[in-house]
C-alpha cells in the first residue's frame, strides 16, 4: 500500500504535461526483485525535441534499457518526462545523456543504455547513445564492452 502513496502520476485522474524539460515528474518504486538481473527496455518511437539553434523540431526513437538495482521507473512518469522534452531545445547528443543522467540520479542502476534514432533533417540522421555501468560491479565491464561494440553490425535505414 506504501508504494501507491509514493506514486503519484499513476492512475491520476488529472494529467498535467509539463511544457519544457522536467526531470522532477520522474517517479520510482521498488524493485521486488533486487536480486535478479534482468532488464526492463522502453521503446518510445514518439520522441520529440527542438533543435537549440533553429527551434525545429527533431523527432526521434528512443530506446531505453536498464536492470534494475533497488529502484524501477514508472511508466506513466517516463512518458511525462520524455513528453517534457517536447519544447526544450538541445542536440540529439546532449537529450541522450541527459536523459540517462536523470535516470541515474532517481533509479542508481546497475546498468543503463539509451539510444537516440533521430530521424535526418538536412539530408543526416543522427543516433547517439550512452550508457554506464555501476562502479565496482560487473556492470562497469559490460557497459564498456556494450560501448566498444555498439553498433558494430548496424541496421539497413531505409525507412528515414
Amino acid at each position: 500500500m506504501r508504494e501507491k502513496e509514493n506514486l503519484t502520476k499513476l492512475g491520476s485522474k488529472t494529467t498535467e504535461y509539463s511544457t519544457d524539460y522536467d526531470p522532477g515528474v520522474l517517479e520510482a518504486f521498488d524493485n521486488k526483485h533486487p536480486g535478479n538481473d534482468y532488464f526492463v527496455k522502453f521503446n518510445c518511437p514518439e520522441f520529440t525535441s527542438l533543435c537549440p539553434i533553429t527551434g525545429q523540431p527533431d523527432f526521434a526513437t528512443i530506446y531505453l534499457s536498464y536492470v534494475p538495482d533497488e529502484k524501477l521507473v514508472e511508466s506513466k512518469s517516463l512518458k511525462l518526462y520524455l513528453f517534457s522534452f517536447r519544447n526544450h531545445g538541445d542536440f540529439h547528443e546532449d537529450v541522450v545523456n541527459t536523459i540517462m543522467k536523470d535516470l541515474i540520479k532517481l533509479l542508481e542502476p546497475k546498468y543503463i543504455e539509451v539510444w537516440g534514432k533521430f530521424l535526418p533533417r538536412g539530408g543526416l540522421s543522427i543516433d547517439p547513445y550512452a550508457n554506464y555501468g555501476k562502479p565496482g560491479t560487473p556492470w562497469e565491464a559490460v557497459a564498456w564492452d556494450r560501448l566498444t561494440h555498439h553498433d558494430m553490425t548496424p541496421e539497413t535505414v531505409d525507412n528515414r
